[in-house]
């Protein structure tokens, strides 16, 4: 009879049917925050990370992790849905949407296999949470409960390496701020090293506290039987690497620590402990944790399992997406491969370092933009203070600082155009909403934003792409195609069509003047009113630059308008205060409300006329 037993468990295991309790592993995730591979094990030489290299030792240590999204509530929301937020309408940071009904968290697929689930500190998500996701367990010392539940998922998360932990003083640095290795984008200045020397100090206050948790694991008699991950939630803390498509705000550390007994659930073309080339993304974390559990990932997931029994073939490719950054408003996407790193930004006259209240808090970014202004910075530090390229392209492996665009080279011209090509092709098949503009989003109350997505008839995503693309790139025939989208019945290839002239400038718009006013004055889309306003503000005469500052103030009334087109309208009026002054007056006197349900955390409007206002004295 045992051995019948035995046969049939074997054969249960063999047919990918779900484990029996003590056959599956605990999972648990030691997460931080703010943090790029500034670790000893990744060959960082100033960084003092003891426990982490100990760990990296018997771990598989991938070198090209990414968080999809450069700052954390994006970055979170990919993992907790294992889908990209650009497809659900959850790109924009601190916004709100829904899941479809049919779709759910990834802690209910794991609690129907059995899991116990537990997330006691962050969450942050931009998705709405829907029944039953995670468990409760006490904050301070979960461990306990969690030896008690078994098998279990935790994510544990430390907040000491966040940005505002940056520029906290006084601070006594442990890393000397002389000896701070610079990356070539940012100013040899004091406060530059002392940022990067604390941003290193963190992370060995953090080091200490991953040591603390695997000695809990292990005096808890857990350690044999739990699979750790660690991670950051994104690239560094440090301005133009957090909030930015570049490598440095999308590569993460990821350590994988899978004990013995559960050594088989690794893919045999990965090491035990060792490094791995193999791209990996925060969109791939929620299938692969499925996968671990031994439950096949359910097929609306957009990422891909790389350990467990239902790991996929590693991926070509990587992708990466940029949306609202708190109260400024910005539209980039991303792909790389192995080598080379592709990002196209659809509002390039837009500049990197628009001025952004929290960001503009860490002493580097004062004085970087200080240095600008007064004309002491080199060709490549100033770059972050000036309008983006409409496509850039980096030799990562070469060029691990992305200094030197590629994008108009000869040489790299079949690169570019394989990576362009997988952009478009991403896009078109996770349904990309990003395109839409924010209010526009949230504008069909009974659609949630992933079934707008997937709508043809309400979102022609493939007309919106070509003018989106016309419109921010020289593409053949860009003036006819242009001229065309301002007819169009769709108002967001209307928008497009009127943002391509704006990014053109003066004589496209002059060349439209007369469509554009009646644009101004008619057009159902307060969207397009809005981008109207600041092309015929900037560019036309004085009665234009009247009727876009009357245009736009109304519209920038967020207890009449929304969040959303209040927003839209304030980041026009910005680009309008020099010419017309007597507009930073009227928005001081704007009704901006402190709280909307369509958003979490702060009042963006307000922050963003606190801007004008302050950048105006």
């Amino acid at each position: 009879m045992q051995r019948i037993f035995l046969l049939c468990l074997i054969v249960l295991m063999i047919s990918g049917t779900p484990l029996v309790a003590e056959e599956r592993p605990n999972i648990l995730w030691l997460t931080t925050e703010d943090i790029g591979p500034h670790l000893g094990c990744y060959g960082d030489r100033y960084a003092v990370t003891p426990h982490l290299d100990e760990f990296a030792a018997r771990s598989i240590l991938y070198l090209n992790a990414w968080s999809n999204a450069p700052v954390c509530a994006p970055a979170r929301t990919t993992i907790i849905s294992g889908m990209y937020p650009s497809s659900t309408g959850s790109e924009h940071m601190r916004s709100l949407a829904r899941l479809p009904d049919r779709f759910h968290m990834y802690p209910v697929s794991l609690r129907q296999a059995g899991y116990f689930c537990v997330n006691p500190g962050k969450e942050d998500y931009n998705l709405a949470k829907v029944g039953h996701v995670w468990d409760d367990v006490p904050k301070k010392n979960p461990w306990p409960q969690l030896k008690q539940h078994q098998p279990f998922m935790a994510v544990l998360n430390h907040t000491g390496t966040h940005e505002s932990q940056i520029r906290k003083r006084p601070h006594v640095w442990k890393h000397d701020p002389a000896q701070a290795p610079l990356p070539a984008y940012h100013p040899d200045t004091p406060e530059a090293r002392e940022d990067w020397a604390q941003y290193h100090d963190n992370i060995t206050d953090m080091d200490t506290w991953f040591g603390q948790q695997l000695q809990h694991l292990k005096d808890q008699g857990l350690a044999e039987n739990t699979i750790v991950f660690f991670y950051g939630d994104h690239g560094s803390g440090m301005p133009r690497d957090k909030r930015w498509l570049y490598n440095s705000g999308l590569r993460v550390p990821l350590l994988i620590h899978v004990p013995e007994r559960f050594r088989h659930l690794i893919p045999q073309d990965v090491p035990v402990n060792g490094s791995s080339q193999q791209l990996v993304s925060f969109v791939d974390l929620t299938a692969t944790v499925i996968s671990l559990a031994g439950q096949k990932p359910p097929e609306h997931l957009q990422g891909n399992a790389f350990l467990g029994p239902y790991a996929d073939p590693p991926q070509r490719y990587a992708y990466g997406f940029r949306g609202r950054m708190d109260e400024r408003i910005d539209f980039s996407r991303t792909v790389r491969n192995e080598r080379y790193h592709y990002i196209r930004n659809y509002l390039p006259h837009r500049i990197q370092g628009e001025y952004l209240s929290y960001m503009f808090q860490t002493p580097t970014t004062q004085k970087w933009r200080e240095l600008f202004r007064a004309g002491k910075l080199n060709e490549t530090q100033s770059r972050f203070w000036q309008p983006k390229p409409a496509e850039e392209l980096y030799d990562i492996e070469n060029d691990p600082e992305e200094i030197h665009n590629l994008a108009d080279s000869a040489e790299h011209a079949e690169i570019l155009n394989g990576l362009r090509q997988a952009h478009v092709d991403h896009v078109l098949r996770i349904r990309d909403v990003g395109f839409l503009p924010e209010a526009e989003l949230h504008r069909h109350a009974k659609l949630v934003p992933y079934d707008l997505g997937h709508d043809p008839e309400l979102y022609p995503l493939e007309e919106i792409l070509r003018m989106a693309d016309a419109a921010s790139r020289p593409v053949p025939d860009a003036s006819s195609i242009l001229a065309e989208g301002l007819k169009h019945t769709d108002g967001t290839v209307r928008y497009w069509a009127v943002t391509g002239l704006l990014i053109r400038g003066k004589e496209p718009v002059l060349a439209h003047q007369e469509p554009l006013r009646t644009m101004l004055r008619t057009d159902p889309s307060p969207s397009v009113r809005i981008v109207t306003a600041e092309a015929l503000g900037r560019y036309g005469d004085d009665e234009d630059l009247s009727s876009a500052v009357e245009c736009l103030i109304e519209l920038a009334d967020s207890e009449k308008q929304g969040p959303y087109h209040s927003l839209a309208a304030l980041n026009a009026v910005d680009h309008l205060k020099e010419k017309s002054p007597s507009v930073v007056e009227q928005v001081r006197q704007l009704s901006l409300p402190d709280k909307f349900s369509t958003t979490r955390g702060g009042n963006y409007p307000r922050r963003m006329a606190d801007a004008i206002i302050a950048e105006s004295k």
